[in-house]
């Protein structure tokens, strides 16, 4: 038997039912429909990708141009991208149990960086929540504090939210 290395591979549009269901899984305090995903997917699949070990999808990151400290809401499909967008933003990223120990968080951050560079970016935005603050902290990412507007969008999700930035100049 041959085992095929764990490693980020470019989501295709196949995947999209498998990634909802481990979005289900793993994020069931907050859910969002599988149109979502396919719009996310549809408006800039090369920012999204799924993590493989031994042929099996146990994770997914959708990440999408938009403006630092404007998220769309959650379960939000967009009618299009925003054409002021001036960082690539991490809508998503949900691992299984089976990804654990793999290294897939700390490897997402430079695949991350490869297309915001390729397209245009020179940072990276997202909203931690889970406690995620940490290990944001430690791939480099630093809290953006914003305005009213981005409060507003934050306390929709937990009160440990927080925006983050990364400089990927």
């Amino acid at each position: 038997m041959t085992t095929q290395p764990a490693q980020w591979r470019a989501m295709t549009a196949a995947d999209i039912p498998t990634v909802d269901a481990i979005g289900e899984i793993v994020h069931p305090d907050f859910p969002e429909d599988i149109a979502v995903m396919e719009n996310r997917f549809a408006l800039f699949s090369t920012g999204c990708f799924v993590a493989e070990a031994d042929g099996t999808i146990i994770g997914y990151a959708i990440s999408h141009p938009s403006v630092i400290g404007r998220p769309a809401p959650l379960n939000h499909v967009l009618p299009a991208l925003d054409a002021a967008a001036d960082c690539l933003f991490l809508h998503d990223i949900a691992l299984t149990e089976a990804s654990r120990g793999l290294g897939f968080g700390r490897s997402l951050v430079p695949e991350l960086t490869a297309v915001a560079r390729r397209t245009g970016f020179t940072r990276l935005g997202l909203v931690s929540v889970n406690n995620s603050r940490p290990f944001w902290t430690a791939q480099g990412f630093a809290i953006f504090t914003g305005d009213d507007v981005l409060a507003a969008k934050l306390a929709s999700y937990e009160a440990d939210a927080h925006y983050m930035i990364l400089d990927v100049a």
